[in-house]
C-alpha cells in the first residue's frame, strides 16, 4: 500500500517534525546519478585532473632517485638502492647549516615584513575618495610585479653601483653593497616588497570592496572616526583571508627565489646568500649530482610540509580559517 508523501510545512524559518521526518525518509540521490546530471560541471573538472596528474603526480615516482645512486644508462631500477646516504652526506657537508640557516632567515624576515605590506597598502587604498586618483596609485604599484626578475636584478645593479649608483649619489659615499654580506638580505627583502607589494594587496581590496557600505553608514552616525572604522570593521573583514594567505606563504617557507638570489649573488656575500635552491641547481645541473641534489630537494620539501601543517594548526585554533 503506497503512501502520499506529505508536503512540508514551515513556522517562520523552522522547518515542523513532520516535514523533518520526511526529509529524512527523502532517498539520497546515488554518486553516478549526481554525476549525470551535472556532467558539464564533470567534464570541465577533467582536463584539469588529467593535466595535474601527469605533471604532478606521474613525477613523483622520480623521488626514489635521493634514495638510490642514479645512473641514466641503468634508469631507476637499475641503478643501486642506497638508502640515506645521500642525506647524510648533505647533512656532513661543511656549508650544510649556513644554507639552511640563510634559507631560513631570508623567508622569515621576507615573510614578517612583506606580509603586512599589501594588508596596510589596502587598507590606505580603500580610504581614498578621488577613484582617478585611486586608480593612479593603484597602477602604479601594481607595475613591478609585470617586470621580470632579470630586469629588477639589472635595475638593482644599477641602483647599487658604487659608481654613479643612485643610492651612492644620494649618501655621496662608493661602496658597493653587493659585494657586503650583511646587506644582502635587506637588498632581497626591500626589492621583492617594492615587485609584489601592490600585487599581493589585489586580494584584500577585494574581499574590502564586498563590506557592508551600511556598516560605514552606521559607524560614520556613531560618530566612529577613520581609524575607528578600520579597527573594526575594515580588519574583522581581512582576518580570515589574511591567515589564509598567512598559511599557504608558511608553506613556501623554505623556497627562497632562486632566479633572484642567483642573479645578485658573489663570491663576496656568499656567506649570506648562499641558500638551499642555489645549491640544488649547482649540484644538479652544473655538477650532474642527480641524485645528491634531489635529495636535497626533497629534505627541503619535507620541511615546507612540516611548517604548513603547524601553522595550518595554529591558525585553526586561533581562528575558524583551515586550510588543510
Amino acid at each position: 500500500m503506497k503512501t502520499t508523501p506529505q508536503p512540508v510545512t514551515c513556522t517562520g524559518d523552522r522547518i515542523s517534525s513532520a516535514g523533518s521526518a520526511a526529509l529524512a525518509r527523502r532517498p539520497g540521490r546515488s554518486l553516478g546519478r549526481r554525476v549525470l546530471d551535472n556532467w558539464q560541471l564533470y567534464a570541465l573538472l577533467l582536463l584539469p585532473v588529467i593535466l595535474t596528474f601527469v605533471y604532478k603526480y606521474i613525477p613523483m615516482y622520480g623521488i626514489q632517485i635521493a634514495f638510490r645512486d642514479f645512473k641514466a644508462s641503468r634508469g631507476y631500477l637499475g641503478s643501486e638502492w642506497v638508502g640515506w646516504y645521500w642525506f647524510q652526506r648533505f647533512f656532513s657537508s661543511p656549508t650544510c647549516w649556513r644554507m639552511i640557516k640563510n634559507t631560513v632567515l631570508i623567508s622569515l624576515f621576507s615573510l614578517l615584513w612583506s606580509f603586512p605590506i599589501p594588508i596596510i597598502l589596502s587598507l590606505i587604498i580603500n580610504q581614498l575618495r578621488f577613484h582617478k586618483f585611486k586608480r593612479v596609485v593603484q597602477t602604479v604599484l601594481y607595475a613591478p610585479h609585470f617586470i621580470s626578475v632579470m630586469v629588477i636584478c639589472g635595475m638593482i645593479r644599477i641602483f647599487l653601483s658604487p659608481s654613479g649608483g643612485l643610492l651612492n649619489l644620494i649618501l655621496g659615499t662608493q661602496i658597493d653593497f653587493l659585494t657586503q654580506s650583511s646587506a644582502f638580505r635587506t637588498i632581497y627583502i626591500a626589492s621583492g616588497i617594492w615587485q609584489d607589494a601592490g600585487w599581493g594587496c589585489i586580494i584584500y581590496l577585494a574581499t574590502l570592496a564586498n563590506v557592508d557600505p551600511g556598516l560605514y553608514e552606521a559607524a560614520k552616525i556613531d560618530g566612529a572616526s577613520v581609524f575607528q572604522r578600520i579597527l573594526n570593521i575594515d580588519i574583522p573583514e581581512l582576518l580570515p583571508m589574511a591567515i589564509l594567505n598567512l598559511i599557504m606563504a608558511a608553506g613556501g617557507l623554505m623556497n627562497v627565489g632562486f632566479e633572484k638570489v642567483w642573479l645578485l649573488q658573489t663570491d663576496l656575500n656568499k656567506a649570506a646568500s648562499d641558500v638551499i635552491a642555489v645549491y640544488v641547481y649547482q649540484q644538479g645541473i652544473e655538477s650532474a649530482k642527480y641524485s645528491y641534489s634531489t635529495a636535497v630537494g626533497l629534505f627541503n620539501t619535507a620541511v615546507n610540509i612540516v611548517l604548513l601543517l603547524i601553522v595550518n594548526k595554529i591558525a585553526s585554533k586561533a581562528s575558524d580559517v583551515e586550510f588543510v
